[in-house]
């Protein structure tokens, strides 16, 4: 391998698989190839649902081991991401005192009330600029009583702990907590106060880029790798690294992320703080180089992996295949609704809403999959026009990235929806915005243009066409507001 190639390893913690990818880049070229897949499967035990952290931190070790076989036994670079908001408590030695809570979990049913009491939600928006989520770290702080913990650290910096022994809270994850100021992109030190939340449990915050430490001898003895390597702050947040990832030039775009959540929105230079923006429910979570990744929840492909699950793990390829012969927007449901949080008879659930709209009841699984299908391109829609008039911020093309770009059906009905042209890819897109932040941090890529450029070249993308007109879409968003 060329001395101009740096091989680095990516993990990448998605909400129901784990990976380990190695990024092989040079001055003109990038190459992703995956050396470790594992399940993520979190469990329900008496307290509720929790990860098992465990296990994940054991499928990091193993992929770890995995990439120094690709790479000959050497890694130039390591970064991990993973999903946000949750944490693990340290007690004064630096041990774990349980398994991290899983977001979905209950624990936080009400909370959010509780806290508005004492600062009302437009004084939280303004000053954080965090749509609600029940989830959000601030409501689980709230929730939790902290017992014996005198430290926290959000998921991607808790492995990052463990691998290393050094402590540190990655800022673009950190923008997820409800405790940053996305102005001074800093800590909300006057929030905190209010609501009885102790900044001190948090380790200092780290750029995307920062050195996160090197690997502890007893992790390279069992991952085989040849030392010293060192670990790169990344953009933690998954979601920050596939905007990283998104193949765009200039400033006119759209992305949606799409896997167990679609996030939908813009890339901006400044927060949007208004009242009319908390209303509609966007987010200004913290990005690369200074960047807003303003942008909406929805439920995503959650809600089709649900169905999956509940009848049995259908062959996909045919489920799509039928789907796709299904009447279109025969029935709709909206994507965003809290309702679809939890797990657990979905298909029932997404017919209930289609009842209670008045809407054809879909029966067979195709249908429930049309349903889903139709109601996510719908909801990219919404929030793409919202966001554009929210932000003054026009777009000429949408970017889907993430692992919705394999389900060709719903990128075309995404385009169709939002009346733009529809670029699809890269798949792995998280894992390459990893890379690209090690690559920077080592000197092989330049400014976040220019490590999209090479994304551009080097990775296969797929261009979808809108077809026909937008009315109709215009008619089924009527049917669920009523308008």
């Amino acid at each position: 391998m060329s001395a101009s190639v740096k091989s680095y390893a990516a993990v990448d913690l998605g909400a129901s698989s784990g990976r380990v990818m190695v990024g092989r880049v040079g001055p003109d070229s990038m190459e992703l190839s995956e050396a470790h897949r594992f399940v993520n499967r979190p469990v329900r035990v008496p307290e509720g649902l929790r990860w098992d952290i465990l296990s994940l931190y054991g499928g990091v070790l193993d992929g770890l081991k995995a990439a120094g076989a690709h790479c000959g036994g050497g890694l130039d670079s390591v970064g991990i991401d993973s999903w946000a908001v949750d944490y693990g408590l340290l007690d004064a030695d630096g041990a774990l005192l349980g398994n991290p809570v899983h977001y979905r979990d209950s624990r936080t049913e009400g909370v959010a009330q509780k806290v508005w009491a004492t600062v009302p939600a437009p004084e939280l928006y303004a000053a954080t600029g965090l749509q609600y989520a029940p989830f959000n770290t601030l409501y689980q702080l709230v929730a939790d009583e902290l017992l014996g913990a005198r430290r926290l650290l959000l998921v991607p910096d808790l492995l990052t702990y463990w691998l290393t022994g050094e402590q540190g809270t990655e800022l673009t994850n950190a923008s997820t907590t409800q405790l940053i100021d996305p102005r001074t992109r800093g800590w909300s030190y006057d929030i905190a106060s209010r609501v009885g939340i102790d900044l001190g449990l948090f380790a200092p915050l780290r750029q995307p880029g920062d050195p996160a430490g090197l690997l502890r001898p007893e992790v390279l003895e069992e991952t085989g790798l040849r030392g010293p390597v060192p670990v790169t702050a990344v953009g933690s947040h998954d979601t920050a690294s596939a905007v990283a990832a998104v193949p765009a030039s200039g400033e006119r775009f759209a992305y949606i992320c799409t896997g167990t959540w679609s996030l939908a929105g813009l890339e901006l230079d400044a927060p949007v703080l208004t009242e009319e923006s908390r209303a509609a429910n966007f987010t200004n979570e913290l990005g690369l180089d200074g960047t807003v990744r303003y942008l909406r929840n929805i439920m995503g492909l959650w809600l089709l992996q649900e169905c999956v699950r509940v009848w049995g793990d259908p062959d996909l390829g045919e489920l799509l295949s039928a789907a796709a012969e299904v009447p279109a927007l025969r029935s709709v449901v909206d994507a965003g609704d809290a309702a679809f949080l939890a797990p657990g008879r979905m298909p029932e659930r997404i017919a209930e809403a289609c009842r209670a709209s008045g809407q054809p009841v879909p029966g067979s699984p195709a249908e429930v999959t049309r349903c889903i299908l139709d109601s996510l391109a719908l909801a990219h829609r919404k929030a793409v026009e919202e966001a554009q008039r929210l932000a003054d911020h026009p777009v000429d093309i949408v970017h889907v990235v993430g692992g919705g770009t394999r389900n060709a059906l719903l990128c075309q009905l995404t385009a169709d929806a939002c009346g733009l042209p529809v670029v699809a890819g890269p798949t792995e897109a998280a894992a390459l915005g990893n890379v690209l932040v090690q690559a920077r941090a080592h000197g092989l890529v330049g400014d976040l243009a220019s490590g999209r450029e090479l994304l551009t070249r080097t990775q296969p993308l797929t261009r979808y066409e809108p077809r026909g007109d937008t009315a109709r879409w215009r008619e089924a968003q009527s049917r669920l507001t009523g308008a």
